[in-house]
């Protein structure tokens, strides 16, 4: 397995879940700062430029899942800079890894509400629709995944002062939103267990994934 964007609360939660699956033997991570984890399951691999990812492919030789988990909020962020993070860095990354591993299962986290036409009026959304578009158009097994809101769970935490503000001051309404918008929430274990689970289809099932399958495969 590989994963991209550890540091993030999605990504810690998918991080936690494949160390604690007996059917995982190792996980490589890419980031560009170490993320002080030690497990004898994990393996980093620290890279600045998430461009170009040359320097490092022969860590991509072998592996038969990604889990893509990077991403930024396009609050405050021209439309250039967004792309650049949401979509050139995942078709970067995407396209190196299918270069040496043409039968692996890519998962990548996108979002309720993406916009798969790209005509949308929405910023994040129409980066989003594209980036998937162009994820399912390499030819491997690629799966988007497109939670609502998200409850963290083991420790898992956002990077983003203001989001974890957000989820500490609305945490104790998950329960209620469970039961009033269950296609609509999940949370970091479910997600992480689901994207283990799309390894096991080889290509087959729904390619886009709402919270309720989401919730279903992570069940």
């Amino acid at each position: 397995m590989i994963i991209f964007g550890a540091s993030g609360m999605v990504g810690q939660g998918v991080l936690r879940e494949c160390v604690v699956d007996d059917r995982v033997e190792s996980v490589l991570l890419v980031s560009r700062a170490p993320l002080g984890r030690s497990h004898p399951k994990i393996r980093e691999v620290i890279h600045r430029d998430f461009t170009d990812f040359s320097a490092i492919e022969d860590e991509f030789a072998g592996l038969d899942a990604c889990f893509f988990c990077l991403g930024v909020s396009a609050a405050g962020r021209s439309e250039e800079e967004y792309r650049r993070v949401t979509h050139d860095y995942t078709l970067a990354g995407a396209r190196s890894l299918f270069a040496h591993n043409p039968s692996l299962t890519f998962a990548y986290v996108s979002g309720e509400g993406t916009d798969s036409t790209e005509q949308g009026r929405s910023l994040w959304a129409r980066v989003k629709g594209r980036t998937e578009n162009d994820l399912l158009a390499l030819g491997f097994h690629a799966y988007m995944f497109r939670p609502g809101y998200i409850q963290p769970r083991h420790g898992a935490r956002s990077r983003t002062r203001w989001y974890r503000l957000s989820y500490a001051l609305t945490s104790w309404l998950y329960p209620v939103l469970r039961r009033l918008a269950p296609g609509y929430t999940t949370t970091t274990e479910h997600l992480g267990r689901a994207m283990l689970a799309v390894v096991d289809l080889q290509g087959n099932g729904e390619r886009i994934l709402y919270s309720r399958e989401i919730n279903r495969l992570g069940a």
